[in-house]
């Protein structure tokens, strides 16, 4: 039995090579302007999975950047009028339909005060392409499951890609390129231990750090939308403060410890939580001390959590399907949401 949210999942690796053959001259064009004329501050707006996407992005460009980067409350916008300025501002719009108008409007909103708008968007006739200034498409071709992958796997790709084009590093390029052999690898690892372990869950912790953490926060809504269970992501730091209360004997937890600074604070997490009697699932390369679900690693670390996602993807959809659910429709979703 298969569905199409395992098929578009597995679906990315070839996404991702058709968007690395297109638009170089486009993010090349729009990282010299961010160069030459450096914004004096980065918004990312989004919800849902792109949300996600967007997190990533923010954290990978004030790590290899060192700019802020916030993520505005659209609200603001749509909800308070709020007279925001916008002169020297970027702004990051991530969304597959580019449909939904508390996306558009703040946009829209932004650029006509002066600043410079991007729409990372799978739809480019979309009126989110159309009320930015620049438009970098995701290339990942139609969606129909409700649960986005592909699209999600690309807006990750597609922040990279930026990232490395404005801070003009020839060695974070080229492990981009190396990414759709990558993914390809990492969708087809063997992740059955978590379905095995979650079967009958009713409540998750997920755990990541840094730029790790973006995918907890996807995982911890894919675990709530496809299969039902109440999941909540958190740092590896936050998750020491309160949330430790909730933890008891067989408590269940998935721990993303890809490479990187991250890692070594994740690994004596994970051993403090089972120390603690919890159910401790934990994502890390092969090797790793008490891992479970194999990483396939990328050409460098700070991708490494692209190719994490790219093996959840499959196994999320698999456990869906052992609790009795359909993945491609979860109860109460659409796959096109339009707030305000």
């Amino acid at each position: 039995m298969t569905s199409r949210m395992l098929a578009e999942a597995r679906e990315a690796p070839a996404a991702v090579a058709r968007a690395l053959a297109a638009d170089g001259d486009a993010i090349a064009t729009l990282a010299a302007s961010l160069r030459a004329e450096p914004p004096n501050g980065v918004l990312t707006v989004a919800r849902g999975s792109s949300d996600h996407a967007a997190h990533y992005m923010g954290y990978l460009a004030m790590a290899r950047l060192g700019r802020l980067v916030t993520s505005l409350p659209m609200s603001l916008i749509t909800l308070y009028s709020t007279r925001l300025p916008g002169q020297g501002l970027l702004s990051l719009a991530f969304s597959q339909s580019g449909q939904s108008p508390d996306l558009v409007d703040p946009q829209r909103y932004l650029q006509a005060n002066g600043a410079r708008t991007v729409a990372l968007v799978n739809d480019t006739q979309s009126p989110l392409a159309q009320a930015s200034q620049w438009v970098l498409p995701l290339h990942a071709g139609p969606e129909a499951s409700v649960a986005a992958t592909k699209s999600y796997i690309a807006q990750l790709v597609a922040s990279a890609r930026l990232v490395a084009a404005w801070q003009a590093d020839p060695i974070l390029d080229h492990a981009i390129e190396r990414l759709p052999g990558d993914l390809y690898t990492a969708a087809w690892l063997d992740w059955s231990p978590m379905v095995q372990a979650l079967a009958g869950a009713d409540r998750l912790f997920v755990i990541g750090r840094g730029l790790g953490l973006a995918i907890a926060m996807e995982a911890a809504l894919k675990f709530k939308e496809t299969c039902g269970i109440q999941a909540e992501a958190f740092s590896g730091a936050e998750v020491r403060h309160g949330p430790m209360a909730l933890v008891d004997d067989g408590y269940p937890l998935l721990v993303f410890a890809p490479r990187g600074p991250a890692q070594a604070d994740l690994l004596a997490l994970a051993d403090d939580m089972r120390a603690r009697g919890a159910s401790v699932l934990l994502a890390a390369p092969a090797g790793t001390p008490g891992a479970q679900l194999p990483l396939a690693p990328a050409a460098t670390d700070d991708l490494d959590p692209i190719t994490a996602i790219q093996s959840f993807y499959p196994a999320v959809e698999a456990l869906a399907r052992a609790r009795g659910r359909d993945p491609d429709a979860p109860r109460h979703l659409s796959k096109v949401t339009r707030t305000h």
